[in-house]
């Protein structure tokens, strides 16, 4: 469990605000929200360390991100979850830069269309954001549901990506 390894961060900003980078000595950890505690992610508190090379490999990563001149992250990746959990985002990885998935469609992508909540429920853990596009799924209807980061993250997130603003529920 990551809570028993020494973790690093280092914050930086972003068009989504204040994001803060989590690893460990085996890769990228966590990308939390500005505010977020460490609950959803159940991580140990980190030290700083603005230094580290996997978190300034990250930033350097989503700065070319956020300037549109990276489209895919090539980052070590360091998750721990269930092995339903660490599925659905592996599967998130397969979604391409620009292009959307709905819950259901990643449930049979799974191989069980009835584990749409249990999608839902995985995605809600996905500790490593934008990395791990989340984003990416939209509710069947293609509008904006459920993002940890909020639904104007996700939006400002997708328009980035497509250029055009997606439509949320709220």
């Amino acid at each position: 469990m990551k809570a028993q390894q020494s973790l690093v961060y280092k914050d930086m900003s972003s068009p989504v605000g204040l994001i803060r980078l989590i690893a460990s000595p085996d890769g990228l950890v966590a990308v939390l929200w500005e505010g977020e505690d460490y609950s959803r992610t159940k991580l140990a508190a980190p030290e700083r360390n603005d230094e580290d090379p996997v978190l300034l490999q990250t930033e350097q990563q989503l700065k070319e991100y956020f300037g549109k001149q990276r489209t895919v992250f090539d980052i070590p990746l360091d998750w721990e979850g269930t092995a339903f959990q660490v599925r659905v985002w592996e599967a998130l990885l397969g979604i391409p830069y620009g292009a959307t998935k709905t819950y259901g469609a990643l449930a049979r992508l799974l191989g069980d269309i009835k584990a749409v909540r249990a999608v839902g429920g995985a995605l809600n853990k996905n500790p490593i954001s934008i990395i791990v596009p989340c984003h990416r799924v939209v509710g069947a209807s293609g509008k904006l549901t459920g993002f940890a980061g909020g639904l104007e993250n996700k939006s400002i997130l997708l328009e980035l990506e497509t250029g055009h603003r997606a439509p949320t529920l709220f």
